[in-house]
């Protein structure tokens, strides 16, 4: 997303998804279906391409956490006008630390690091404030046809799903200039 959007000067909109709804808020042990993807190279994949952008990634093969509440830590994020920041040091804390976003003392930790009020935040949150604006960006990414992470529609017209090569979305980008 960074080299997009130094190469093509796009403008980047992050919007929530649940990939797995069903996680309960105290999150889950990780099913056995997943499992044998993760070992049969899913995970290996993405590693292999996280270190390939200069990442380091670290993934929980035995415990699922619940996104719910960082989703709409993040639209709090959004409305003070640092969601992409919050956004970034939660996926970091997640993916790169492998902490568990669905906690509260991981969200504040990412609002102060944010520059962000974290009781402010979890207030917020807990209020419900952000509930049906999560639930509307998830079932409009639903009717785009979205059914995983990451997710990426460029010029509202091509769809890119998972974590691909960047070859796929120079592709995408040269059709859209193309086009237009």
């Amino acid at each position: 997303v960074e080299r997009l959007q130094e190469e093509y000067d796009v403008e980047v909109t992050w919007l929530p998804f649940e990939l797995h709804p069903e996680i309960p808020p105290e999150g889950m042990a990780v099913p056995e279906y997943i499992r044998a993807g993760a070992a049969g190279g899913v995970g290996e994949r993405l590693r292999q391409m996280a270190q390939e952008s200069g990442r380091e990634i670290v993934l929980n093969q035995e415990w699922m956490v619940n996104s719910r509440q960082a989703l709409e830590a993040a639209e709090y994020a959004r409305e003070q006008g640092r969601h992409e920041r919050f956004h970034e040091i939660v996926f970091r804390k997640f993916y790169g630390e492998g902490q568990d976003m669905s906690r509260w003392d991981v969200l504040r930790a990412a609002a102060e690091e944010a520059g962000l009020d974290p009781e402010e935040m979890q207030q917020a949150v807990a209020s419900g404030r952000y509930r049906e604006v999560v639930e509307g960006h998830i079932r409009e990414a639903h009717s785009l046809g979205i059914t995983g992470v990451p997710a990426y529609v460029l010029g509202d017209k091509y769809l890119i799903m998972g974590a691909q090569p960047y070859e796929v979305f120079r592709q995408a980008m040269e059709q859209l200039l193309a086009e237009a």
